[in-house]
């Protein structure tokens, strides 16, 4: 009994157990065609989305073939127009080429046929020159055997009978050319120096040491000299001028014996007014601005001189040292308008005794060019003058007559002595110059340079027609004790160099600056 209960135990268990396995073959044979149904349809997916994206790509690599195949066409057609264009105007030059070469043609066509012509005619005049030799020898020879008497033979005879009967009035006819030679010479020489002083007349005013400046208002002469006159004071500092406010109305006077610092002065002081603002700053700013641009004036006015004179080609060292010249004068006659007018009397001049105008107006436009640098180098202005003419390319004519235009060196060609009596007519001419005021001048600029001469000094003015002398002097390295010995010191020097009347005020200014910046 035991024995069938165990056995029937273990056939349960052994047809469970086949029956499990044969469950799970089942089972597993199941889930691999599950997996495989899967497969096919994960497959079909990628294909069709590959097939898609396969059509877009097809799709948009047409339509990128599409728009580089019209930009091409663009492309193309816009150079085919090109190339038509410039065919059209190769033919065109193509067909001018040929039209002028056929006049070209036509031309030399014309030229063989004249030179031919005369080729013809001079062969022609060869042979009738040929025969007039032979017939003038042929009268030659007729003559001789009738005269008896041969060619040389024939004129010495002559001659000789000439000889006699002019000898015994050789001396009488020679004194008397000579006389009417020199009267007509003297004469003609008068009428010359005439005729070119009565074509240029030019009117001349002795150069003035003042200049003002016109104000829209009397309330602007205020604003001019500022709280407590800082203004002004500042402006007379800067320019080294004096400014005269209450004289004239609506107007503001400058007065200074340097037309340099007068110019520089009535610029800024017109662009201050112009402006508005005017405090010590601003004037600083304009007056250095001022002087900055007075260099380019300076080379207008020499080229001004150029023009008006008409002299051409003119190096530009040479227009800028001849502009200086217009803030030079000399006995109160100013050099830029002296050195113009000799120019025209110079070319007026050579125009009446037949020598190059244009050569006589460049000598006397730059006759005196030497005094623009004469405080500069050593030496008198003719020959500084010459110098520097042949150092920037001028002729050897020109250099010569400058530099002998009072009688330094000898002269060497007419020139020189054109020079000399154009200078002459235009100084001597009445009002054209003044000696007082030219020695006021020097003393004024002789204060100045006495002041200059002392270490630490910066600046001097001569203010007040020369009554005051106004020092600047460096800060750092003067300090007051040493600011009253200098206006002691140059107080002595003046007394003993220089002659003046009255007395003469000297003014050291010493003044301290701070400055710092906001940033």
């Amino acid at each position: 009994m035991i024995v069938w209960i165990i056995t029937g135990i273990a056939l349960a268990l052994a047809i469970g157990l086949a029956a499990g396995y044969v469950l799970r073959g089942f089972l597993a044979v199941r889930n691999m065609q599950e997996s495989k149904m899967s497969a096919d349809r994960l497959l079909a997916e990628a294909r069709r989305e590959a097939e898609n994206t396969k059509k877009e790509a097809a799709l948009s690599a047409k339509a990128e073939m599409l728009r580089l195949r019209e930009e091409f066409e663009k492309n193309t057609k816009s150079r085919r127009d090109e190339m038509a264009a410039l065919e059209n105007r190769i033919n065109q030059r193509e067909t001018n080429l040929d039209r002028k070469v056929s006049l070209l043609d036509k031309k030399e066509h014309g030229i063989t046929e004249k030179e031919t012509a005369l080729e013809k005619r001079a062969a022609e005049f060869e042979r009738a020159s040929q025969t007039l030799e032979r017939n003038r020898k042929d009268l030659e020879s007729s003559l001789e055997r009738v005269a008896r008497l041969t060619r040389e033979e024939a004129r010495a005879e002559i001659m000789g009978a000439i000889e006699k009967d002019l000898q015994s009035e050789t001396g009488a006819l020679i004194r008397r050319y000579q006389t009417q030679a020199r009267d007509v010479a003297e004469r003609d020489a008068q009428k010359i120096v005439t005729m070119a002083v009565q074509r240029y007349a030019g009117s001349h005013a002795s150069e003035l040491m003042t200049s003002s400046v016109a104000l829209p208002n009397e309330e602007m002469k205020g604003r001019i000299i500022g709280r407590e006159g800082r203004n002004i004071r500042a402006i007379e500092a800067l320019t080294g001028v004096n400014l005269l406010i209450d004289d004239t109305p609506e107007a503001v006077v400058i007065s200074s014996f340097d037309p340099i610092r007068r110019e520089v002065a009535r610029q800024s002081l017109e662009r201050l007014v112009m402006d508005g603002r005017i405090h010590p700053a601003r004037v600083e700013e304009v007056v250095a601005k001022t002087n900055e641009e007075m260099e380019q004036t300076i080379r207008q006015a020499g080229e001004e001189a150029a023009y008006l004179t008409g002299v051409p080609e003119v190096d530009k060292e040479l227009l800028a040292m001849l502009g200086k010249l217009k803030f030079r004068t000399s006995y109160t006659q100013n050099v830029l308008m002296h050195s113009m007018e000799v120019a025209h009397l110079m070319g007026m001049l050579a125009e009446q005794i037949g020598l190059d105008a244009s050569i006589a107006k460049r000598i006397g436009l730059f006759h005196d060019i030497g005094k623009a640098m004469d405080h500069e180098v050593e030496g008198q202005h003719p020959a500084i003058g010459a110098d520097y003419l042949r150092r920037h390319g001028e002729q050897a004519l020109v250099v010569d007559a400058v530099g002998s235009h009072h009688d330094s060196i000898q002269p060497d060609n007419v020139y020189a002595v054109l020079v000399a009596t154009a200078d002459a007519i235009s100084a001597a001419r009445p009002g054209a110059r003044s000696e007082t005021t030219e020695i006021y001048i020097k003393r004024l600029e002789k204060l100045e340079q006495i002041a200059q001469s002392f270490e630490g000094v910066q600046k001097s003015f001569a203010i007040y027609a020369g009554r005051e002398l106004r020092v600047l002097v460096d800060s750092d390295k003067t300090d007051d004790n040493h600011a009253m010995a200098l206006a002691r010191n140059i107080t002595k020097k003046i007394e003993t160099e220089l002659q003046y009347p009255g007395i003469i005020r000297v003014t050291v200014i010493r003044e301290t600056r701070c400055i710092e910046y906001a940033r």
